[in-house]
């Protein structure tokens, strides 16, 4: 997760267990602008085996529907879910199996993904085909439940996704603005909150240069421009603003 940073450094703020593991969030967000919902990302799902849920310490994996319906949203009252990549941490609660059918977990949904995440899906390269998992996705385009889109663009009126290059090729972070003030969910560019020094990047990441190149370009926008930013994984910051002292980026203000 932290990949050529030394864990001396980066195992002062995600302690490891005895497996050298560390603690993981699969964040998802609920967006509510007055007249519809939007979630952003559905999880790690359900389908996993034993040997997968011991490997990463994940006994009860929790279904989207169920996380949803906890914080008073109920599954039917999603209108858009987007993707920011499919992999499985990120898509994995996009559809349910029920009576041998795959079906849209929420079920009134547009579901939204660039088609260049989807075209790469697709080619199953050696590289990162074990991250998506094609039931996450195939049947929704089948359905014609998912959207593409070819690049930048509005999901709402204030809410907008931009391709974000280096995790992968066209992973999205998703930007809204809303009473003078904006809010960046940077997805897998900046998975945990101690990762917003821009050379900190993931052994995940298949552009790395591209990363610390757009991170520098965002974070250095939200640290100017006083945003709210959340992170794909961090179990413990809901949200922080970027601040850069002396050459130094760190996050303050940091809601739990």
């Amino acid at each position: 997760m932290f990949g050529v940073v030394p864990k001396t450094l980066w195992s002062k703020t995600q302690p490891v267990d005895e497996l050298n593991r560390i603690a993981a969030g699969l964040n998802c967000f609920v967006i509510e602008d007055g007249s519809q919902r939007i979630l952003v990302e559905t999880g790690g799902g359900v389908r996993h085996d034993e040997r997968a849920r011991e490997r990463m310490g994940m006994p009860d994996p929790p279904r989207i529907q169920e996380s949803l319906a906890a914080q008073g949203f109920e599954p039917e009252s999603i209108d858009i879910v987007v993707n920011t990549h499919l992999h499985w941490d990120h898509a994995g609660g996009n559809t349910v199996d029920q009576n041998g059918r795959v079906l849209p977990a929420l079920p009134n949904a547009r579901y939204v993904v660039q088609r260049g995440e989807l075209d790469h899906a697709r080619e199953q390269h050696p590289r990162d085909a074990v991250s998506y998992r094609p039931v996450n996705y195939e049947p929704l385009i089948e359905g014609g439940r998912m959207s593409v889109m070819d690049g930048d663009g509005d999901i709402a009126p204030g809410i907008d996704v931009r391709v974000a290059p280096g995790h992968n090729r066209n992973m999205t972070v998703v930007t809204v603005r809303s009473g003078g003030k904006t809010w960046c969910h940077l997805a897998d560019l900046v998975m945990y909150a101690a990762q917003v020094t821009p050379t900190w990047v993931t052994a995940f990441d298949l552009f790395p240069l591209e990363a610390i190149d757009n991170k520098t370009r965002i974070l250095g926008q939200a640290a100017a421009e006083d945003w709210w930013c959340s992170f794909a994984h961090d179990p413990k910051v809901a949200f922080a603003k970027i601040e850069i002292q002396e050459g130094k980026w760190r996050v303050h203000q940091c809601l739990i």
